[in-house]
């Protein structure tokens, strides 16, 4: 699993390491890069911005819903313990 910092390419704000998984996703906007197959890899070759459609209700948790806009696939992650939670409230009105 790799978790590290980057340049977030929707808001270019820069992201700092999670610290306790791989940081996959920008923690101000939410979104997130199409680079991993399993979570942490870095494996997939499409590289297109996966951009947070929805929220979904996971365990204890929640999880961010994306859709590539590259590829079109969709894809969710768990959200972080320092995720922007106005923009988690506004996709949860989303889904209602």
């Amino acid at each position: 699993m790799i978790d590290e910092m980057f340049q977030c390419e929707n808001c270019g704000k820069n992201v700092k390491l999670l610290k306790y998984t791989a940081r996959d996703h920008c923690n101000y906007c939410l979104y997130s890069k199409h680079v991993d197959i399993m979570p942490g890899d870095r494996q997939n070759n499409c590289l297109g911005l996966l951009k947070p459609i929805g929220i979904e209700k996971f365990k204890k948790t929640y999880k961010i819903i994306y859709q590539c806009e590259k590829c079109f696939q969709r894809n969710k992650n768990i959200i972080a313990n320092d995720d922007d939670m106005n923009i988690i409230i506004k996709l949860s009105n989303v889904n209602n």
